[in-house]
């Protein structure tokens, strides 16, 4: 889906967002303005691929492998953070903008374990700032996750404030469910506080099937999938899984839901390709509907976002489990799908630079607001 660029108002600062997911297939970079009115002026977008080798450690170590040395871990900081460099400079290029128009870049870095239930708990996300500081002479902020879970919150997810800010309706009870490697809810009631959580995974898993089965890196518009049939027996087995059942706040990532996990539940043979990566992508829509329902079951309008957006047997079936309830994409209200996390971590750069709190404590579990992020001066 193109991007809904627009022209950049030259009264107002620019801020850069880069991301990169629990699918690591690639950095999200996004350039905007937040009139002083409200919304999100998108100006420009790009993803950018990582580099195959990268991309195969950071799904590894995702999935909880291990670190080869110390050595490793201080190389991969610096990899990844000349990758998010080198894409936030072709976004530039790309838009024509001078770097001193922005006011700062907000970078997620890579997630690489999120240990939120840990004694004590812990995230860790690759991708040094000072080191895109440099490359990109901007000022950049960083590391937005650990001031939340060292005041007790899960760190995750970070997306609902954003959400709240631009897609919030006073009329209805609205969802905002972002489809990436791992799905996540934020629920925004008419009355009430906001609430957000993941669900379970989403295009992670679905993906590396696809991968291992057919050579395609994801299932085009969920063609695959529609091909076979979902085995209820198998997509059972999963959903018993107790990681479900846990109430909000929760987050995940690859190192609880990875294709282990779900062989666990075949023996070699069983199930055809097609129907598995069929139960996979139903996996998804059940676990996803069943966590709205019991948090927030007068939901009538979800707003989706991420990869997922374009997996058109996924929307089918969301739609499919939520009768009466509009699924529509975040694109229907201004908000580009495939940009709306990118779009939030420049927001977030913006509240850290304003010197204002980024979490919402009723989504993360933290004690209270916190600034998020460290400032990295250009």
């Amino acid at each position: 889906m193109p991007a809904m660029n627009a022209i950049a108002d030259p009264s107002l600062p620019l801020y850069l967002g880069l991301m990169s997911g629990t699918s690591a297939d690639g950095i999200d970079a996004a350039l905007v303005q937040f009139p002083a009115d409200g919304g999100c002026r998108f100006v420009h977008g790009l993803t950018a691929r990582w580099e195959p080798m990268l991309r195969a450690r950071l799904v590894a170590l995702g999935e909880g492998g291990p670190l080869q040395s110390l050595e490793e871990l201080g190389e991969l900081d610096a990899r990844i953070a000349i990758s998010f460099a080198a894409a936030a400079n072709q976004l530039l290029e790309e838009a024509g903008v001078d770097r001193s128009q922005v006011r700062a870049i907000g970078s997620h870095g890579q997630t690489v374990r999120h240990r939120p239930l840990a004694d004590p708990a812990f995230t860790v996300q690759l991708g040094d700032g000072n080191r895109i500081a440099e490359l990109t002479g901007i000022t950049t902020v960083c590391d937005f996750r650990r001031r939340d879970v060292a005041a007790g919150g899960h760190g995750a997810p970070l997306m609902p404030a954003f959400h709240l800010d631009m897609l919030g309706a006073a009329d209805e009870d609205r969802a905002v469910l972002n489809l990436g490697g791992i799905a996540n809810l934020t629920l925004i009631p008419r009355e009430g506080v906001v609430r957000g959580f993941d669900t379970g995974p989403a295009n992670a898993l679905m993906d590396a099937w696809c991968q291992r089965h057919t050579g395609r890196s994801f299932d085009a518009d969920g063609a695959y999938a529609a091909s076979g049939a979902v085995d209820d027996s198998l997509l059972a087995g999963w959903r018993a899984d107790p990681w479900f059942a846990l109430p909000p706040p929760k987050s995940t990532g690859r190192e609880q839901f990875h294709l282990p996990w779900a062989e666990a539940h075949m023996e070699e043979g069983q199930f055809a390709a097609a129907d598995v990566q069929a139960t996979l992508l139903e996996l998804t829509a059940a676990t996803v509907v069943d966590a709205l329902l019991a948090q927030q079951p007068d939901t009538r309008r979800v707003l989706v976002c991420g990869g997922g957006v374009r997996n058109a047997q996924l929307m089918r079936r969301l739609a499919a489990r939520l009768p009466g309830v509009v699924v529509e994409s975040t694109a229907v209200h201004g908000l580009d799908p495939e940009y709306v996390e990118a779009m939030g971590f420049a927001w977030l750069a913006q509240r850290t630079m304003d010197g204002l709190p980024g979490n919402l404590p009723s989504v993360t579990g933290a004690k209270g607001p916190r600034i998020l992020g460290a400032i990295h001066l250009a």
